[in-house]
């Protein structure tokens, strides 16, 4: 009993990869010196070349061996190690404060300096009429 396994086909590795940079092809052609045409047909391809995936990996910014390991389940693996989704606590977080009362916070710290500022000023009122007097 055989087993048959996906073949290795880069085009469609170089179109995974070029969809989740959110690159459409005639940005991936412009960026290659190319036209759309050549694009895909080049993503049609099952095999490419050394020199054209190395041209290809340039225009996407990555290395060709990003193109030749990739896979759609290393890309799941890759984002669901940032957030593992069978974590509930994650889903369920609260905020640990009532924005409300930093409102009010904030409110009232504004009143006592805009106090201490008014009596500063009549400080200095007081002083200058003081001065005033004594001449």
């Amino acid at each position: 009993m055989s087993t048959l396994t996906k073949p290795n086909h880069m085009g469609r590795k170089i179109s995974r990869i070029r969809e989740l940079k959110d690159m459409k092809q005639e940005a991936l052609a412009q960026a290659m010196g190319t036209n759309q045409q050549t694009v895909s047909i080049l993503e049609n391809s099952e095999e490419i070349d050394d020199e054209k995936l190395k041209e290809v990996a340039k225009a996407l910014g990555i290395s060709v061996e990003a193109i030749k390991n990739f896979s759609d389940e290393g890309v799941i693996n890759y984002f669901n190690s940032f957030n593992n989704f069978n974590d509930n606590s994650s889903l369920n977080s609260q905020c640990t404060f009532n924005p409300l009362d930093k409102l009010m916070e904030s409110v009232d710290e504004n009143k006592k300096l805009y106090e201490r500022l008014l009596k500063s000023e009549q400080d200095k009122i007081e002083y200058l009429e003081k001065l005033l007097k004594a001449k």
